[in-house]
C-alpha cells in the first residue's frame, strides 16, 4: 500500500488549480494547505483556520471538486481537519482529531444510544453538541447602521430566550453579510446565560439530509418510527437556528416535518432563530403555512455595511490575528472592498498570508495590487444606484424629480421600471430595492414589478423602452 497517495493525489490536485488560477491566488489560498489522508475517495487536507475552510467552499469548490472526481473518480469527497477554532464539532472527538466535513454531523444521541441517532429514551434531555464556532460572538460582532436593529433583537433574545416578542427572529441578507454569525452569538449567548438550555445549529441543507435519511430508514423498515424519532429529537431543543432556510424550497417532506417542529417548539415557549436570503415575503416553493410563521416574529435585513463599520470589522480583525496594519492600508482597503464582510476579510488575510509568505511588509502598494486582482471591479456590476440613473438618463429626468413624491404618470412609470429592473438584475431584496428608491415598502416594488411585466407583454413600445435600458447597462462604459 502507497503510504504516500494522499500526499502523490494532492500534489496533481493542485496542479490542475495553479493552471486554472493566477499565481497569487493559488499561492495565498494553497500553499498553506497540507494533505493528511486518502482513505478508499475520501481525502482529508488541514486548512489554518475555519475562515479558510469558507473561502475555500466559497470561490474554488467548483475546481476543486472537478480536480478530485479527475485524481480519485466520481465519488470522490473532501474533508476538511481545521488546525485552530474547531471546538465546534462532535466533542466526543479528541480536539486534535476534530473534522469539519462539508456537511455538519448528525447531533450525537450520547451515552445512552439504542440504535437511531434520534431514539430519545423516556425524553430525557441529551448532551447535545450545539455545533456553535466559539469565534462568533456578540464581542466579534461589529455594529453599524447596517445590523443594529438585528443585534439588538439578538441580544435580547439572548437574556430571555423564547419568552420574547422576536420568536422567531428570522435573519436576512446577501451572502457575507454576518446572518450565520450573528446566528451562532445569539447561541453562544444563550449557552453561556442558561448552560442548561439545548442550543443547535444546523444547516437547512443538513436538516434536509436528517430527514431524508430518517424517511429512507423508515420506509425500508416499513415503519415510521425512524421519522418519529428524528422529530422528537427536535423537539427537545431550546435554541434552535436553522441557517439559510430557503434551501427548503420545494421539498415537501422536510417542509412538513419543520412545520410540525416549529409547531411545537414555538407553543412551548422554545426559541426559533432562521436566516435566509431573501425576506419571507419573496420567498418562493415554500409551503404558505410555513411562510406565515415565519412572519409571526420579527424579520430583520442585515445590508452590506458603511465605510465606517467596514473599517471598525478590519481593525477588530487585526486585533484577533495579531497584526499590525498601517491604517493608510487598512483604509484604503475599507474604502474599495464594498460588498460584503467576507470579501472585506477575505482581502485582509491575503495581504496577511502574501507578507508572511514572501517576507514582505503589508504596505499601500500591496493592498492595491491585491485588491486589483481580487476584488470585482464595481464598474462591472448593476446595482440598484446604477439602474436609478440609467432610468433616469433615458427618460430625462432629474434625481430630485425621479425620488420626489409627484404621481405624474411619467414618474411613476420611470420608477417602476427601475424596481422591475432592480429585481431581475441585482439579488436585492424587494424591501431595499422599495428603500433605495423613493422609500417604498416592499408591497409597491412587487405591484411595480408585476404592473411592468404586464405592458411588455402587451405594449410593444414599452418593451422596447425597457430592453434598451436592460442594454445600456450591460454594455461596456
Amino acid at each position: 500500500m502507497n503510504s504516500e497517495r494522499h500526499i502523490e493525489t494532492w500534489t496533481r490536485c493542485l496542479e490542475i488549480l495553479r493552471d486554472n488560477l493566477n499565481e497569487e491566488t493559488f499561492k495565498t489560498w494553497f500553499t498553506p494547505v497540507r494533505p493528511i489522508s486518502l482513505e478508499d475517495q475520501q481525502l482529508t487536507i488541514e486548512v489554518p483556520s475555519d475562515f479558510w475552510r469558507e473561502y475555500i467552499e466559497e470561490h474554488f469548490i467548483g475546481l476543486l471538486s472537478k480536480a478530485l472526481r479527475r485524481e480519485i473518480g466520481p465519488a470522490a469527497s473532501l474533508v476538511y481537519k481545521v488546525r485552530i477554532l474547531d471546538d465546534f464539532f462532535i466533542e466526543q472527538r479528541p480536539k486534535a482529531q476534530r473534522v469539519h466535513n462539508a456537511e455538519l454531523p448528525i447531533p450525537d444521541a450520547g451515552e445512552h444510544y439504542t440504535g437511531s441517532v434520534y431514539a430519545i429514551p423516556g425524553l430525557r434531555k441529551l448532551n447535545i453538541e450545539p455545533c456553535l464556532n466559539p469565534v462568533y460572538t456578540f464581542a466579534n460582532f461589529i455594529e453599524g447602521s447596517c445590523n443594529r436593529l438585528a443585534r439588538s433583537a439578538g441580544e435580547s433574545i439572548a437574556s430571555n430566550p423564547g419568552r420574547n416578542t422576536f420568536n422567531p427572529l428570522f435573519v436576512y441578507g446577501g451572502p457575507g453579510l454576518g446572518k450565520t454569525h450573528l446566528a451562532q452569538a445569539i447561541g453562544i449567548a444563550v449557552k453561556e446565560r442558561f448552560p442548561e438550555k439545548v442550543v443547535l445549529y444546523v444547516g437547512a441543507n443538513t436538516f434536509q439530509n436528517q430527514y431524508m435519511n430518517a424517511a429512507c430508514s423508515a420506509k425500508s423498515a416499513n415503519n415510521g418510527n425512524k421519522v418519529a424519532d428524528f422529530l422528537r429529537f427536535y423537539q427537545l431543543i431550546d435554541v434552535l437556528i436553522i441557517d439559510d432556510v430557503q434551501e427548503f424550497a420545494e421539498k415537501k417532506g422536510t417542509q412538513s416535518a419543520f412545520f410540525h417542529i416549529f409547531n411545537y417548539l414555538h407553543q412551548s415557549g422554545k426559541q426559533l432563530i432562521l436566516t435566509s436570503d431573501k425576506p419571507p415575503v419573496e420567498l418562493q416553493g415554500l409551503d404558505q403555512r410555513l411562510l406565515s410563521r415565519f412572519k409571526w416574529g420579527l424579520s430583520a435585513e442585515l445590508l452590506p455595511p458603511a465605510y465606517e463599520t467596514r473599517l471598525a470589522i478590519l481593525k477588530a480583525r487585526c486585533v484577533r490575528e495579531g497584526v499590525e496594519i498601517a491604517d493608510e492600508v487598512l483604509e484604503f482597503v475599507a474604502r474599495n472592498v464594498k460588498s460584503n464582510i467576507r470579501e472585506l476579510e477575505g482581502i485582509l488575510f491575503s495581504l496577511i498570508a502574501h507578507a508572511s509568505f514572501n517576507k514582505q511588509e503589508i504596505t499601500l502598494d500591496l493592498a492595491q495590487r491585491l485588491v486589483d486582482k481580487i476584488v470585482t471591479d464595481p464598474k462591472s456590476e448593476v446595482t440598484v444606484g446604477k439602474i436609478q440613473e440609467a432610468v433616469c438618463n433615458y427618460f430625462g429626468i432629474s434625481d430630485e424629480l425621479f425620488l420626489s413624491k409627484t404621481r405624474k404618470r411619467e414618474i411613476v412609470q420611470a420608477r417602476q421600471i427601475a424596481m422591475y429592473l432592480s429585481r431581475n438584475l441585482t439579488k436585492t431584496s424587494l424591501s431595499s430595492i422599495g428603500a433605495q428608491i423613493g422609500g417604498k415598502d416592499h408591497a409597491t416594488v412587487l405591484h411595480a414589478c408585476n404592473t411592468v411585466g404586464d405592458l411588455m407583454d402587451t405594449d410593444r413600445s414599452f418593451r422596447g423602452f425597457v430592453h434598451d435600458i436592460e442594454r445600456s447597462l450591460s454594455t461596456p462604459e
